[in-house]
């Protein structure tokens, strides 16, 4: 009874605010757009502010307001209550997997037609159009593209005499025993070997993926076909972390904060699996440059996750819509691709924009960025369907049950694939 009253409040405060911006838009012959984002850290969302003014200036007639409503998994409830109130927002920033349920919910405008008369289609890089796709359509634009690597912290390494950097699974666990240390004599290990992410949520499983992906699993296209249990690279990859805790090498999140960098910055963890999207963040922290980034240790293959967020439109107006689609052209633009790259350390969607000479010198000055463009080659997209939050919450679940120690790796999937089967069959 208290959720449904929650969301029933969370619809109506929803459509007042819409009701209220549909007002003003009358009034003042101006085509007002909200759109909610999840981006973090507090400076990338500066780095969008400044993008979303630049836009606001040159269409007088369209006016953006960007709204922070939360990590991703605290946007699903406000966003589903919007779509189930007929209020939703005109733009939605988030990564590309939830397609799938909005597309069966009928709230999202495709964007073939529009892309299709677009210079700008041309432009994006070919490797992100499945993470655009539901069922033979583009219902979203890149808003950037990443993936996932490991920082590190080389003056550590010397410290530990590490000479080269861990290329397999194996060295990978090794490096993290050695790194993991009692600096100051104190007979107390104040410095572990890596940072490893914590929770249920989908940032977790985001960087976990490349893991599994590594050591010869698979996600089925379709959730009926997602087959945990017998995953061998789910166990394998779920195993591997299991070892690192119980070598001593890692420090975990707090619960769903696994993209904080606080620890790495102060030099207590050598390592963590990260991506371009902390590059800034980072630079500005570590003053002398003491920080470097290799691809994710091979155990099967050579495997990353492709990430960033795409930017969606739903269905609200003709006039609303139209508005939106000229904003979603800008996203994928090359001078907003090279101004956000450029400002948060993401890669850039838009190819024009990776080949511009302001980018180039990016490259020269950040050499850690050449490390993610490599290693895109590798890259894996989420599978795009309905049921794809499902499954990404039963993973997190064995995820969380094998890093707290209460679970193995094939008994936490055994038991996620279970609640999977009552679910899909």
């Amino acid at each position: 009874m208290f959720y449904k009253k929650l969301l029933a409040l969370l619809i109506v405060s929803i459509i007042i605010v819409t009701g209220c911006q549909t007002s003003s838009s009358e009034k003042s012959n101006v085509t007002h757009l909200t759109l909610w984002q999840g981006v973090n850290p507090p400076s990338n969302r500066d780095v969008l502010q400044k993008l979303v003014d630049k836009f606001n200036q040159n269409h007088p007639k369209i006016q953006v307001q960007s709204l922070y409503v939360g990590q991703p998994d605290q946007q699903m409830p406000k966003i589903l209550a919007a779509v189930v109130g007929n209020a939703p927002p005109d733009l939605l920033w988030f990564n590309p997997t939830i397609a799938g349920q909005l597309v069966e919910l009928d709230a999202l405008v495709p964007l073939d037609e529009m892309l299709n008369k677009s210079p700008v289609k041309n432009e994006i890089d070919p490797a992100l159009f499945d993470s655009m796709k539901y069922q033979g359509k583009i219902w979203s634009v890149p808003f950037a593209t990443n993936n996932v690597g490991i920082f590190y912290r080389p003056s550590l390494f010397k410290a530990a005499g590490i000479n080269e950097l861990p290329r397999t699974w194996e060295e990978f666990r090794q490096v993290a025993k050695k790194l993991t240390r009692d600096t100051n004599g104190d007979n107390k290990i104040d410095q572990h070997g890596i940072f490893l992410p914590l929770g249920k949520g989908e940032f977790t499983v985001f960087i976990w993926l490349p893991f599994m992906w590594s050591g010869g699993g698979e996600l089925a296209l379709e959730p009926a076909k997602v087959d945990l249990a017998n995953n061998k690279g789910a166990i394998a990859a779920l195993q591997l972390w299991q070892d690192l805790v119980k070598d001593g090498s890692v420090v975990l999140s707090a619960p769903e904060r696994g993209f904080e960098t606080d620890a790495f910055v102060a030099g207590k963890v050598a390592m963590q699996v990260t991506g371009p999207w902390t590059l800034t963040y980072i630079n500005n922290d570590i003053k002398d440059g003491d920080y470097g980034v290799f691809s994710i240790p091979v155990d099967e293959r050579q495997a990353t996750s492709i990430g960033g967020e795409n930017l969606f439109l739903f269905k609200t107006t003709s006039e609303r819509e139209k508005a939106a689609l000229q904003f979603a052209e800008y996203v994928a633009s090359e001078d907003f691709q090279t101004e956000w790259a450029l400002g948060t350390g993401y890669l850039p969607a838009n190819l024009k924009s990776r080949q511009s000479e302001e980018y180039q010198a990016y490259l020269k000055k950040h050499p850690t960025a050449k490390v993610f463009l490599e290693q895109a080659q590798y890259g894996r997209s989420r599978p795009v369907f309905a049921g794809y939050s499902r499954v990404s919450q039963s993973i997190g679940r064995a995820m969380e049950a094998v890093l707290l120690g209460k679970s193995s790796p094939q008994d936490a999937l055994k038991e996620s694939q279970q609640r999977l089967d009552l679910i899909f069959k």
